[in-house]
């Protein structure tokens, strides 16, 4: 969701999903080249009202030992930053300006990967965003952030 161009925003890249394990779920094909390759990922309104973010792990995001690779983490991680500080960024593009994580947890091929957090601080340039990864309510991954809102560039 980082950045964007003149000719394409990634939120109108949004899609309901209707059919199969992720009907009633949304995401942004086409949205974020890096994402598509490495999801897909969703995100849909929890039932207390706040996003969760989820994804079927596969094999390829699993490292040599078949575990979830780390990069797989922040990768997600990164996409749920954007889901979760939404209403914060309205009518502004962004990008992660810093990202810190501890990986608790090792996820395996066929595990439902989720992602919930909250905004801690909404500011005029800056959104402070963290999140817990988990899989079966075992946690996975805590993560922090802030997102810096900026303008296109000419």
């Amino acid at each position: 969701m980082d950045g964007g161009d003149n000719q394409t925003s990634y939120a109108s890249k949004l899609t309901q999903i209707t059919e199969g394990e992720w009907a009633g779920w949304s995401c942004y094909p086409g949205g974020d080249p890096y994402e598509d390759l490495a999801g897909p990922f969703y995100f849909r309104t929890g039932d207390d009202g706040r996003p969760v973010c989820a994804f079927r792990a596969e094999h390829k995001h699993m490292n040599g030992g078949m575990f979830m690779h780390g990069g797989c983490y922040m990768t997600f991680a990164d996409f749920c930053l954007f889901v979760i500080a939404r209403d914060h960024l309205q009518d502004s593009h962004s990008v992660t300006a810093t990202f810190s994580c501890e990986m608790v947890g090792a996820a395996r091929v066929g595990d439902l990967i989720e992602c919930t957090g909250e905004v801690v601080k909404g500011g005029r340039s800056l959104v402070f965003v963290r999140g817990i990864i988990a899989t079966g309510g075992e946690p996975l991954m805590s993560f922090s952030a802030s997102l810096k809102k900026t303008r296109l560039r000419n």
